[in-house]
């Protein structure tokens, strides 16, 4: 009996010192690997018509994809070489005319006279600042985007593994999970809810954001409303900053060139109207889909956020959901 028992305790050892080990193995990848499982889960139903068509189930998820690439991956690519090539124009534009400085300076001074008294606010200092800290920062930014590239690919071959083999590896957690079938499967939809809720809220509400600061653009005057409003949407996904990236130089520029009521009627619409609409919109978009009070969802994606930064969007109502479910599970279990 005595062999028996340490046999035991020597393998839970070594499974609890393996599992350690690959959690360590893994840790540089855990965003990619949650990223893609999001996607497969929030692309299943595509993946399933196509096996409803008696597809091979790699083909099916190799379309499935596919798909994901065409509709979603190459509209942002094409949309940031526009962003590109337009920024491109206005910097060629403004330094070949000659009218960078007399520009900079009529800047310079328009936020001077905006500022109370004792404070002054050097703006060729600041743009001396931000074009040295680029320049030694070049080396880091060039890293940063390969890294991010890597990771792109690295996330689109765990979205076809999910894919492809998720399924097994779903019937493979429910055998091996101590708990009731019916409360795994329970567990399992929730998550999955709560992932379609969140990412499928996070793209709408960026949209929304994105219409709303191309109509308000144009309302006041500003010229490629249309692009601009694509870059706010985009802009909109990175937290607390958002839509400020389009619409504060928008507004000084509109300042500084002497339309001051369109000025302020954009600084009213994009703080009112476009900067508080994910306020209304993500706990009730959110919040319906994975049956989580709003207030649980805003405050879960503000300190997941916090916490692990924009990938906190993802984990914080995650989290949250799966606590609510075990509690639910825990009531109706022990009551």
């Amino acid at each position: 009996m005595q062999p028996k028992i340490i046999e035991k305790y020597f393998f839970f050892g070594l499974l609890l010192t393996t599992l350690i080990f690959t959690f360590f193995i893994f840790r540089p990848f855990w965003i990619v690997l949650v990223l893609g499982a999001s996607f497969a889960i929030i692309l299943y139903p595509v993946h399933e018509w196509l096996n409803k068509k008696h597809l091979p189930n790699w083909l099916a998820s190799f379309l499935t994809l596919l798909f994901f690439v065409i509709v979603l991956c190459i509209p942002l690519f094409s949309i940031g070489s526009i962003v590109f090539n337009q920024s491109q124009n206005l910097y060629h534009s403004v330094i070949n005319n000659g009218n960078s400085f007399p520009f900079i300076n009529e800047v310079g001074i328009k936020i001077n006279s905006i500022l109370p008294s004792g404070v002054y606010f050097d703006i060729n200092q600041k743009i001396s600042s931000l074009i040295s800290l680029f320049t030694n920062n070049i080396a880091n930014i060039f890293t940063a985007t390969v890294s991010a590239l890597l990771s792109f690919v690295l996330m689109l071959l765990a979205i076809f593994y999910f894919l492809k083999d998720g399924n097994n590896w779903r019937k493979t957690i429910l055998r091996l999970s101590p708990l009731s079938d019916t409360d795994d499967e329970k567990i399992i939809n929730k998550l999955s809810q709560t992932i379609n809720g969140v990412m499928k809220g996070t793209l709408f509400i960026a949209i929304v954001q994105g219409i709303l600061m191309a109509i308000g653009l144009t309302i006041f005057g500003v010229q490629n409303a249309a692009i601009w409003g694509v870059v706010a949407a985009i802009t909109s996904l990175i937290p607390t900053v958002g839509t400020a990236i389009v619409s504060i130089p928008a507004i000084i520029f509109l300042f500084v060139t002497g339309y001051t009521f369109s000025a302020v009627g954009l600084l009213v619409w994009a703080t009112i109207v476009v900067g508080t609409i994910d306020n209304f919109l993500t706990p009730y978009i959110i919040g319906n889909k994975i049956s989580i009070p709003p207030f649980l969802i805003l405050f879960s994606v503000l300190g997941g956020i916090a916490l692990l930064g924009p990938v906190g969007v993802l984990i914080g109502p995650l989290t949250v959901s799966l606590l609510y479910t075990l509690i639910e599970m825990y009531q109706s279990q022990f009551n």
